[in-house]
């Protein structure tokens, strides 16, 4: 295995030295352009389909080119992290001070994991110097014309179905977002009644290079995905005119997944991500499309509420990572179990079972991830999951109901009946029944939507 300290020494220097591309009647072809010297060079690529686009021409259009390389800037680090290269040389585009600010908040925040996971003890200000050699970017500022429409990105989970769901009540056109589809992604723009029609599905390809090094003992693991799911989903929405990107981010995204530390594995899908894209959007970019996050006002367990009566998506949506190439829940990882756990209290322990194909909460060797995801352990899981709290809220709940009923308990729900944050945990079980977070970026016309949907007609605050 490389150590941090002898790759920085060993390769010093990262480029990312060009973005091109190919605008063909139906497609749109970006390819980055990297280069680590005396290791590799990487070729990654992305294609936007052009199905009813408006041409899209980048060569002059200085908008659209900041954006595809935006995506660039959040693909590169991707390859940076194989080394770790204490210099970054980006001769694709033009940066100003304040947006190599931006994107190194970027990168040390969406690493956090990866420090963390690697034991690097990275500074946020010496781990990398971003330099610029390009030139003034030419060619004309072209913003969106685009007055209607709402682009929803799709991940095939419960969020993105709700959000749907909620949406289809706004009067907007919607199209679907999914970047390089497989089963439950599809089966969710179908089971939401939806045209495939209006499915835009993006491609992203990753250079075979960095693969190859990784499996050589090269440092890797995890990135800020979510970053390119926005600057992604700002090109499709651009190409076709839309006005909206609706997210299904929530408010729980934004604990740390190590107790006491900014290190999270959802830092992209944070309020404090959004917030940053938004701005950086409006400032560098200036498309006039407005990017936000349909669900941020709500916590896992309202959407997990709502959830269980949208129940056209229940044997269809899929959000383990372990099983997503065979499209099936793994049954024994602990996104899986997050899942069945925050869903326990509004569906029944027989359905629950039957979505997963074994009874989760039965399984003693899920005890560890058990642990993690109620706060008995300091980290959670290095997952997209819920917050403590409202895990603890959900088995609490989900354990009352069964002993009201007279059913016997699972063996996990067993043991946590006689642990002290069951006695901590209990007398707080309703906390998230009206939970509500201030800190969103909801057009007034969609708040009203999820107002009616989830609080009534009267938000808490």
């Amino acid at each position: 295995m490389k150590t941090y300290e002898s790759c920085r020494e060993a390769f010093p220097v990262f480029y990312y030295r060009s973005c091109t591309f190919e605008d063909t009647p139906d497609t749109l072809v970006v390819t980055y352009h990297f280069e680590v010297p005396g290791l590799s060079s990487f070729e990654p690529e992305w294609r936007f389909p052009k199905k009813d686009a408006a041409p899209a021409d980048p060569s002059g259009n200085r908008t659209l080119r900041s954006m595809l390389f935006g995506l660039g800037m959040v693909e590169l680090i991707s390859y940076w992290k194989i080394a770790c290269p204490p210099r970054v040389v980006v001769s694709a585009g033009t940066l100003t001070e304040g947006q190599i600010r931006w994107w190194k908040d970027l990168y040390y925040l969406g690493l956090g994991e990866f420090f963390h996971t690697n034991r690097i003890a990275a500074d946020p200000d010496t781990f990398m110097e971003i330099t610029c050699g390009c030139d003034g970017d030419e060619g004309m500022e072209m913003p969106s014309g685009a007055k209607d429409g709402c682009l929803i990105p799709v991940g095939g989970g419960k969020d993105s179905a709700c959000t749907i769901e909620m949406l289809k009540k706004s009067g907007h056109p919607l199209k679907t977002y999914i970047i390089n589809p497989r089963g439950a992604t599809l089966k969710t723009v179908e089971a939401a009644g939806l045209s495939m029609k209006d499915s835009i599905h993006a491609s992203r390809t990753l250079d075979r290079r960095m693969l190859a090094l990784n499996r050589e003992g090269y440092l890797n693991g995890h990135t800020p995905f979510s970053a390119l799911v926005a600057f992604s989903s700002l090109i499709t929405a651009y190409l076709y005119g839309l006005r909206y990107i609706a997210l299904s981010n929530e408010s729980s995204a934004n604990e740390s997944t190590v107790a006491g530390s900014t290190v999270n594995h959802q830092y992209s899908k944070s309020f404090k991500f959004e917030q940053d894209f938004h701005e950086y959007e409006k400032t560098y970019i200036r498309s006039g499309i407005f990017y936000f996050s349909m669900l941020r006002p709500l916590s896992e367990f309202q959407i997990a509420k709502y959830f269980a009566g949208a129940t056209a998506y229940h044997d269809i949506f899929r959000s383990c990572n372990a099983g997503s190439k065979q499209d099936i829940w793994c049954g024994h990882c602990s996104k899986c179990l997050f899942v069945f756990l925050i869903l326990s209290p509004f569906l029944s322990h027989r359905r629950l079972t039957e979505i997963f194909g074994t009874d989760m909460a039965d399984d003693p060797g899920m005890k560890e991830d058990f642990e993690k995801l109620i706060g008995i352990q300091e980290e959670k899981p290095f997952e997209c999951v819920g917050s403590r709290d409202e895990v603890n809220a959900a088995v609490c709940l989900a354990i009352e109901q069964m002993e009201q009923e007279g059913e016997p308990l699972p063996a996990l729900f067993s043991w946590y009946r006689q642990q002290p944050v069951f006695a901590s945990a209990f007398p707080k079980r309703h906390d998230y029944d009206h939970y509500y977070d201030c800190a969103h970026l909801l057009p007034e016309e969609f708040l009203h939507i999820l107002s009616e949907e989830c609080y009534g007609g009267t938000l808490p605050c």
